[in-house]
């Protein structure tokens, strides 16, 4: 059989619709720039729910940028991020290129069925399943995704009981009491994780998978050999190390995210929830919020399924006074 026929022949499960749109995320200054004019330079992005202030990247080893990463690299992640999460011993994790990736392949480890997807939530879990042949339904009893605490309301879930679950835990570290993670032991069971968004290096591109042995071992292949460049092993390694900059960050944050919300409550938007990292609003017409503010170069974050929703993330230094002029 030639690679050609190989590639024809895969399960329907394993080809993506390419009929499925695009989902919509934050970000896209690129857009933003087109619509409402500027440069990059001029904007501020608070369209994404990315810590404002990063973690500081630490002296990078020069093999980092020239050497293949080798597999102690690799278990030098994984036993940081044993200790961070606090990760059962019996449960298993993968290191993959963002989350997002991980979302991609995960509804490819099982035949097409039903999965629950309870709405509105992060959109891309719906459009990975249905590309691969889902059914998304409000409830279903053979599989359940939930983002937890919620994008973009910041709910909180209980774990699910179906026999294959996700727990999308992208925004958990602010908040990790909340966490499933002894969930990671029960067959069926996927933890998500995010290192781009409470550290705020999105641009590293990191996610992790955790959960039962035996679909940690299927994920493996579809993510291939030296999925994680070199420097973001060695940063993420130095991060998941420092739980005093955790907690730290997590207290500014609190603090910032309540800032916030005593800001917009003063213009007229009425606070609804999120997390400490992004903060949803209700406005009387989301879209021309949006316009007012993109008109002081300010990228927020509106819906498709909502007129009056708005989320923003969390403003930094000078970004504060910007954000304070745009609103009065």
């Amino acid at each position: 059989m030639d690679s050609r026929h190989a590639i024809l022949s895969l399960p329907r499960m394993n080809r993506p619709d390419p009929r499925i749109a695009e989902p919509d995320h934050g970000g896209g200054i690129d857009a933003a720039c087109a619509r409402w004019g500027g440069s990059r330079a001029d904007w501020l992005d608070l369209s994404t729910g990315i810590n404002p202030r990063p973690y500081p990247i630490p002296a990078l080893p020069a093999d980092a940028w020239t050497a293949l990463p080798d597999r102690a690299a690799f278990a030098a992640l994984e036993q940081a991020a044993r200790r961070f999460w606090h990760i059962p011993d019996s449960a298993a994790l993968i290191a993959a290129p963002g989350a997002s990736a991980l979302i991609a392949r995960i509804p490819a480890l099982l035949p097409p069925a039903r999965v629950a997807i309870p709405a509105p939530t992060y959109n891309e879990h719906a459009r990975a399943f249905r590309a691969c042949g889902w059914t998304v339904t409000d409830d279903a009893t053979e599989a359940r995704v939930i983002v937890h605490p919620n994008n973009p309301d910041g709910r909180l879930h209980p774990a699910p009981a179906t026999p294959f679950a996700v727990i999308d835990e992208s925004f958990c570290d602010v908040t990790p009491d909340a966490t499933h993670i002894g969930e990671a032991t029960r067959p069926g069971t996927l933890i998500l994780k995010s290192f781009g968004k409470f550290w705020g290096l999105a641009g590293a591109r990191l996610g992790f998978a955790i959960g039962e042995p035996a679909l940690i071992d299927r994920l493996k292949p579809m993510i291939g050999p030296w999925a994680v460049p070199g420097p973001t092993l060695a940063i993420a390694t130095t991060a998941l190390n420092d739980p005093a900059w955790a907690e730290a960050t997590r207290s500014r944050l609190t603090a910032d995210a309540q800032r916030l919300d005593t800001l917009l409550a003063a213009a007229g938007a009425t606070p609804l929830g999120g997390t400490t990292l992004f903060r949803l609003y209700d406005t009387p017409d989301a879209a021309a919020w949006q316009d007012r503010l993109a008109r002081h170069r300010i990228l927020s974050r509106i819906f498709p399924y909502s007129t009056r929703w708005l989320r923003l993330g969390l403003p930094d230094g000078a970004g504060w006074s910007r954000l304070e002029h745009a609103l009065t």
